[in-house]
């Protein structure tokens, strides 16, 4: 048996084949609520392995989806109960002023083996609640993957 090296830590890669498949479930989802949105996909460093815009989708959406996906990763928390915390703790409430950060609802961390791996970030669902119900309903149809209760 190998012995664990004090400076390294084992991870876990979302595949491309993942990120298509979060893509699609999400995709389906928005569909089935007569959405069209965009969808980003970021791996456990927060670099896009996916970016994807639905027809007729405003191009700040795009941008939108992948920035929620970062912030998911970055903060391990869904960016719906992230926002909805800078507004009423003080602590959190300057989150909102760093550049990469979006504090919008539709960004869901993505979980293995209790490490983020990655996130699904949403948007242009017509509402965070809706973007939020996206990424949420394609991060749990992976079964590998685990979404931890706001």
């Amino acid at each position: 048996m190998a012995q664990r090296s004090q400076n390294l830590t084992p991870s876990y890669q979302l595949t491309l084949e993942g990120a298509n498949a979060l893509t699609s479930t999400a995709r389906a989802t928005a569909t089935d609520l007569g959405k069209q949105v965009s969808i980003a996909v970021v791996d456990q460093s927060g670099l896009t392995i996916l970016l994807s815009r639905g027809d007729g989708v405003g191009p700040h959406n795009t941008e939108a989806a992948r920035r929620k996906a970062f912030t998911a990763l970055s903060t391990k928390t869904g960016t719906l109960l992230l926002g909805r915390k800078a507004k009423t703790n003080p602590d959190t409430e300057n989150l909102a002023y760093l550049p990469e950060l979006l504090l919008l609802g539709g960004g869901v961390p993505l979980w293995y083996n209790n490490k983020v791996i990655g996130a699904i970030g949403v948007a242009g669902g017509g509402s965070a609640e809706a973007d939020d119900q996206i990424a949420k309903s394609a991060a749990t149809k992976i079964k590998e993957i685990t979404v931890k209760k706001d």
